[in-house]
């Protein structure tokens, strides 16, 4: 997928009012009588100062709340419960935790409002990270009202650099091999006292799959020929792919080559483990909240924590990706593992193939495990050159732990 030529689900979409009648088709929400109604036709149905604050904006939740800020696509239901939720309570604690004797209209939100809370979200002493996300939904707030300058920088707050800054770029190698752990034995231990959890280690470690996806995959199911993925014949690696689609961030489909024999025999351990040709890999006696829950369990019983050994189910993923960015750059190490600069077009298409495999819609996530891009005037990204400057653009292409 070319930067080049940006496909549908990374397609730039115009905010607020003016461009909202095309996105109408996407809301499943409303009712009958509203269905053929733009936005805005549908809102000055509900008078400021007259309308219930709180009904405006289960209204504007139910247009809008399905959305992207500002991409043409859908968002996960998780991202829709989560912003959700923090919006209703955040009209609620302007009354309740600032003191606003009346609440505001959604659509008459002003900067006093905004400011109140986030002082209170530091008097609370909320994680930086946290309060980040809070302006992130605000600001889609606005944009869905047509406001797309309204909320500001978190530094404008008084939230310093330091605070509220996240890193795109990985700063440290979180791979196991980074960590000189002995992937293999490591994963033998858990297998042998949980095969679906020591089934879905295999895999994360073989074709780079997010927890959820590794617990949700259908071992005997998942196997297509290349000619099934749709992909170009330029792009082909392998006869078989991995389809990977349950589980993944947004829904978001994508194929994997099974182009190892380490590849095929994690994939043959799954379907032994796998109980029936349509099962999922996770235990089936439990659901798939318990099966996550298991899972994290097992981790922290063989120390697979940050505190314990200094690693995570998920740096198995951050492993298969850094290996997938040796192999499309004839064995060069990224710059986390202090790689040095590759010739442009090289770099690029090794970073191309990385984000594909993780399943992210932009090439720019694959520095989340490969590190910032070095120059000759910028050290690479290790722990011994964490100086290395890297733009700081949306936060959404951070990894996904799901």
């Amino acid at each position: 997928m070319s930067t080049a030529n940006p496909t549908a689900s990374t397609r730039r979409r115009v905010q607020g009012t003016a461009g909202l009648g095309r996105a109408a088709p996407l809301q499943p929400t409303r009712d009958q009588a509203q269905a053929n109604l733009p936005p805005a036709a549908i809102l000055a149905r509900y008078k400021p100062g007259k309308a219930d604050p709180m009904k405006v904006l289960e209204v504007l939740l139910g247009l809008f709340n399905s959305l992207h800020t500002s991409l043409d696509k859908t968002v996960s239901h998780k991202t829709r419960q989560e912003r959700a939720d923090f919006l209703r309570r955040f009209f609620r604690d302007l009354k309740t935790k600032a003191g606003f004797k009346t609440l505001p209209d959604p659509r008459n939100l002003g900067e006093r409002h905004i400011r109140a809370m986030v002082k209170i979200w530091q008097a609370e002493k909320l994680a930086p990270a946290t309060i980040q996300t809070y302006l992130s939904f605000l600001r889609g707030l606005a944009m869905w009202l047509g406001k797309p300058g309204f909320i500001r920088k978190p530094a404008d707050y008084g939230l310093s650099t330091e605070e509220y800054q996240r890193h795109e770029y990985a700063q440290r190698d979180k791979s196991w091999s980074g960590q000189g752990v002995d992937i293999d034995a490591l994963i033998e231990q858990v297998c042998a006292y949980d095969r679906h959890v020591g089934a879905s280690l295999r895999l994360i470690h073989a074709f780079g799959l997010r927890r959820k996806e590794s617990v949700m995959i259908r071992p005997h199911r998942c196997v297509v020929p290349f000619e099934a993925t749709g992909l170009s014949p330029d792009e082909r690696r392998a006869d078989q792919y991995v389809r990977i689609k349950e589980g993944s961030k947004g829904g978001r489909l994508r194929f994997v080559a099974l182009d190892s024999a380490a590849g095929m025999a994690a994939l043959d351990y799954a379907r032994a483990v796998a109980e029936g040709d349509d099962a999922h890999l996770g235990d089936p006696r439990h659901d798939l909240k318990r099966n996550l829950r298991r899972f994290d369990y097992v981790m922290e019983k063989f120390g697979i924590t940050s505190s314990e050994r200094g690693i995570t189910a998920h740096g198995l993923r951050h492993e298969a990706l850094i290996r997938r960015f040796g192999d499309e750059t004839g064995g060069e190490a990224p710059p986390v593992r202090g790689g040095g600069p590759l010739p442009p077009d090289l770099d690029q298409a090794a970073r191309q193939a990385v984000a594909e495999m993780a399943g992210h819609g932009r090439i720019r996530a694959s520095g989340a495990y490969l590190g910032a891009r070095p120059s000759r005037h910028t050290p690479a990204t290790t722990d011994e050159g964490l100086a290395a400057a890297s733009p700081q653009e949306a936060t959404d292409a951070l990894p996904s732990t799901a």
